[in-house]
């Protein structure tokens, strides 16, 4: 990958300080502090560190991992106002309650996968040796209605590719929510040295093909009987888009 390089630490303390706050999505100095037997000199210097190396960034006291996503955007589509921003650790509950709505009610067992772990893990953005996942949110009146996720294992060979999951709420289907996320999720990786973008859905959910297929992805295999939901076999459709 191009910007999302695995971190590389001048010192075991910058590593150690990297770890907690890439674990724990954003902390304070003050729980830095109490995690750690360092005294306030050299904390505050392998901070100064980490964030002249752009590994952390700061805002509004709160450091957390620094990863380019962008700023965010408002439209306008069909009579509704709808916003598109890279998601914040604070979005953490909006976005697992919608992503369990969308997966729910659609069989989307991949994006199930997804907010188990997040659901678990509690932290939005991921960025470590094994890999790295970021998050896009469209939101109404500062409510998650939808999501855009791109995840990539850290290992040479697939370093190229991003697994993305992504849905809306049905109540605001139909606005272009859809598509806005798709573009900044195609756009980022685009920008950020992917080639490629894949993800899998059960073929009954033929809605979701459409869409993919209208954003110039294609069907690269089908998988016979790879899911059973409420006890009948269902074909894995897997698909993909070069960018």
């Amino acid at each position: 990958m191009q910007a999302i390089e695995k971190p590389r630490f001048e010192t075991d303390a910058q590593e150690r300080l990297y770890d907690y706050v890439e674990r724990n999505g954003a902390v304070t100095t003050d729980d830095l502090e109490a995690a750690f037997s360092m005294e306030s000199r050299r904390l505050t210097e392998s901070i100064a560190a980490l964030e002249a190396d752009g590994y952390l960034e700061s805002d509004d006291g709160l450091l957390r991992i620094a990863i380019e996503t962008g700023a965010e955007t408002e439209h306008t589509i069909e009579g509704l106002t709808f916003t598109i921003r890279p998601a914040e650790q604070s979005d953490l509950r909006g976005l697992v309650s919608v992503m369990r709505e969308v997966a729910e009610e659609n069989d989307y067992l991949v994006a199930e996968t997804v907010v188990d772990l997040l659901d678990r893990e509690e932290v939005v953005f991921r960025h470590n040796d094994i890999e790295s996942r970021i998050f896009f949110v469209a939101t109404v009146d500062d409510e998650v209605v939808g999501w855009v996720h791109l995840r990539s294992p850290n290992f040479e060979k697939l370093a190229h590719t991003a697994e993305l999951t992504m849905g809306v709420l049905e109540e605001y289907r139909g606005h272009g929510i859809g598509s806005q996320l798709m573009e900044r999720g195609l756009k980022w990786a685009d920008s950020n040295g992917y080639e490629k973008v894949y993800q899998s859905v059960p073929a009954t959910n033929q809605d979701a093909v459409r869409f993919l297929e209208d954003h110039r992805w294609e069907t690269e295999a089908i998988r016979q009987a790879h899911y059973k939901i409420d006890g009948n076999y269902v074909a894995e459709q897997m698909m993909g888009v070069m960018l």
